[in-house]
């Protein structure tokens, strides 16, 4: 089993995303790798009490996710948590489980064949030091991390006062984006997504539309084995030619919201196309 290690923020190891919020978590303890190509994640969150219909979305949506090189984030809870950690490794993709506890905790208890699962082919984090039991207030602060780490949230089944939905509020907080996943009108779990869309949260049915949101329709047809001609007309290199910029900057020259800038430089720099400073400002390699 991979030894634990921990990170700090600003330093070698550390999510560039994470990096980039508001209140980073000081340092990281890590079970697993943490690779480039995880700048490509979403989370896919939800109920641990979900029903047979939640559990079939999250396995669809995070193993289509996971079929087009996206990373599936979430925290490892037992209901929708696990069928996309499952479903994502299933597929033979990258999943990064964050918990709400020390690394070393059994929790939730008997999980340990998932857990070695996921070091194997992505990570476990914790902000807690070894020993952390799973406190019901370690969570909301765990769920900033999932966010933090992912270019958007899908939340698929929850209550209205539902831990999903504070991390859907996290990833707003965050710049990312919000998406939702339509259910029953009449199920109970179907009340945090409604509630979402109502805020304008985008309504998604399957992995296709989540990346048409994200701007990244070309990692479909990769999927699908087509050929893409992104690298020739891509809007985000040509706004980068001038020189290095912020993230911030290139929102205002494409006209693209955050969260899809975001996603076209991280999906950049992993084709090796631009390069990151230490200030955060990007430019073409």
């Amino acid at each position: 089993m991979s030894a634990d290690r921990r990170v700090y923020s600003g330093g070698p190891g550390y999510p560039e995303l994470l990096d980039q919020i508001k209140d980073p978590p000081a340092s990281l303890n890590i079970r697993g790798e943490i690779i480039r190509k995880d700048l490509l994640s979403v989370a896919v969150v939800g109920s641990r009490n979900a029903t047979p219909y939640g559990r079939h979305m999250a396995r669809i949506i995070s193993g289509g996710l996971a079929a087009s090189g996206v990373t599936v984030v979430s925290g490892l809870a037992r209901g929708i948590d696990t069928e996309a950690h499952r479903a994502a490794l299933d597929k033979g993709g990258r999943t990064l489980a964050v918990l709400g506890c020390g690394l070393d905790i059994d929790y939730p208890r008997g999980s340990e064949e998932l857990r070695r699962r996921i070091i194997a082919s992505g990570a476990l984090l914790s902000e807690f030091d070894p020993g952390t039991p799973p406190l019901p207030r370690n969570f909301p602060s765990r769920n900033r991390i999932i966010s933090g780490i992912s270019l958007a949230v899908v939340v698929v089944q929850a209550k209205p006062q539902s831990g999903s939905l504070i991390t859907a509020r996290w990833a707003l907080d965050q710049g990312r984006e919000v998406m939702a996943v339509p259910g029953r009108a009449d199920d109970p779990l179907s009340a945090g997504p409604v509630a979402l869309m109502r805020d304008g949260a985008a309504p998604v049915c399957n992995s296709d539309d989540i990346l048409r949101v994200l701007g990244l329709e070309n990692m479909i047809e990769t999927a699908s084995g087509l050929d893409s001609d992104q690298q020739a007309a891509d809007p985000m290199l040509r706004a980068l030619k001038p020189g290095p910029h912020l993230p911030e900057d290139l929102v205002k020259v494409t006209g693209l919201q955050l969260p899809q800038v975001l996603s076209e430089l991280s999906k950049l720099e992993l084709e090796g196309l631009v390069i990151r400073d230490p200030g955060g400002q990007f430019a073409l390699k």
